[in-house]
């Protein structure tokens, strides 16, 4: 039960995060605004999961390397899913902002 609790919320294999973002992949920051403004990992792209299937144009390459982040794990999982049924084929789930800054520095 434990393995579909942390496949459904893009917690399986891990991958090499700070590999790649050494390598090029896009930080997508999807907590609100506000949240974003109080603290966020240098680089990263804020857009909020509620407006995220607005603003996919904001990411063009489907191709590219794409880890999302948020408060907790919860909306970044949530825009995952919407990244991959929109197309985007390389996405992971870097969980809480702070926790994946501490990971890739």
């Amino acid at each position: 039960m434990f393995e579909s609790i942390k496949k459904l919320f893009g917690a399986g294999p891990s991958a090499d995060l700070k590999q790649l973002v050494k390598e090029g992949a896009i930080i997508l920051d999807v907590r609100s605004v506000g949240e974003y403004n109080s603290g966020h990992i240098k680089g990263a792209v804020n857009i909020p999961v509620d407006q995220l299937r607005n603003h996919l144009n904001k990411i063009s390459n489907k191709e590219k390397t794409i880890i999302t982040c948020c408060a907790s794990g919860m909306r970044s999982a949530s825009a995952k899913s919407i990244l991959k049924s929109n197309g985007y084929a390389n996405v992971h789930n870097g969980g809480g902002w702070s926790s994946l800054q501490s990971k890739i520095i």
